[in-house]
């Protein structure tokens, strides 16, 4: 039976957003393509007809978990002030919310130690995919008027936010991990709002 366009990329992009929930909450190297497959309700021997192989997958599937944030990104964009940008990102980012959901988390924090272990395809279409969202998140910001000192902003703020959420996914005292959260949101509104 042969499919439409339409329906072969309806499930190719089904395809990669199980496989980009996967990755982040179990890892690259733990995802098999059965489980992604399985994850998007379709069998094994279908994969094939989509990407050549894991490497290709692993690549599209990243990109695609940094193209979900956009929504979130453009409400944050729309806000008047630059405090109430980096709040509004503080207060997402670092919310118990973000926190416990892993498969629908950032990225960054799930896989970024990982990401730079695959070469080739997987680890170039990661680093691309990366810098297309960090670009995004520059521009959402606006933190600064010269592009250069926006975009070194928008890094530094980022790592800190990267960094505060994967210490408070590792604590197993959840006082301690919520404690963490609202210290480094008041921390990065107070250094960059």
């Amino acid at each position: 039976m042969r499919y439409s366009a339409g329906h072969k990329l309806a499930t190719r992009r089904r395809i990669l957003e199980a496989a980009s929930a996967a990755f982040r909450e179990s890892g690259v190297a733990a995802t098999g393509v059965d489980d992604v497959m399985r994850r998007a309700g379709l069998t094994h021997g279908g994969f094939y007809a989509h990407f050549r192989d894991k490497n290709e997958l692993i690549a599209e599937a990243c990109a695609t978990g940094f193209d979900m944030g956009q929504e979130n990104l453009a409400r944050i964009a729309a806000l008047p002030t630059r405090r109430q940008r980096v709040r509004a990102l503080a207060a997402s980012y670092l919310s118990a919310h973000h926190r416990d959901d892993r498969a629908g988390g950032c990225l960054v924090a799930a896989l970024g130690a990982e990401a730079s272990r695959p070469k080739g395809r997987a680890q170039r279409g990661y680093a691309e995919a990366l810098q297309r969202h960090r670009g995004r998140l520059a521009a959402a910001l606006r933190l600064a008027e010269d592009p250069a000192e926006n975009e070194r902003l928008t890094t530094s703020l980022l790592s800190m936010l990267i960094g505060a959420l994967i210490l408070a996914r590792s604590l197993l005292d959840e006082a301690a991990s919520r404690q963490l959260l609202a210290q480094t949101r008041e921390t990065a509104i107070a250094c960059f709002g």
